[in-house]
């Protein structure tokens, strides 16, 4: 009996060696310069805040027409009709900056998914997480999204 608790001891502790031996760790990730370096990401947020200035030029434009306004009644309805549309086209912004962020954030996770299997990591976090340690996986998943893969 005590043999067979020995052996089911040793094949235990064997596996958690073997498995341990076969991970490297944690890797980890600055989100921000893999953003900076990933020319999609760039590219939406140019198309971002290329809405942001169209909304601000929006304003102005109106902001010029109300000044033109002669009586209240014209100005209060002018009001109204301005900040219906500006609520529709801050709706779409805000529409476009969630989608457009939603696309770079799928495709840098799944580089650093790839990542992750290849370099045979435990987990990776993001970088302000590691104190001390870890694996820098940064220019590896910049790498993997420059490919063209993503």
């Amino acid at each position: 009996m005590k043999k067979i608790i020995l052996t089911a001891m040793l094949i235990s502790a064997g596996l958690v060696f073997g498995l341990k031996a076969n991970a490297s760790g944690v890797g980890y990730i600055d989100y921000s310069k893999v953003q900076e370096n990933f020319s999609f990401a760039q590219q939406a947020i140019k198309e971002i805040d290329s809405k942001a200035l169209e909304m601000q030029q929006y304003m102005v434009d109106k902001e010029k027409q109300y000044k033109s306004l002669d009586t209240p009644l014209k100005k209060q309805n002018f009001e109204e009709q301005t900040a219906r549309e500006f609520k529709l086209k801050e709706d779409a912004y805000m529409r476009l900056r969630s989608q457009k962020e939603e696309q770079v954030y799928n495709k840098i996770q799944a580089a650093a998914k790839q990542v992750l299997v290849e370099q045979k990591l435990d987990a990776i976090v993001d970088y302000r997480v590691i104190f001390v340690g870890g694996v820098d996986i940064s220019d590896l998943v910049i790498q993997k999204l420059k490919s063209g893969q993503y």
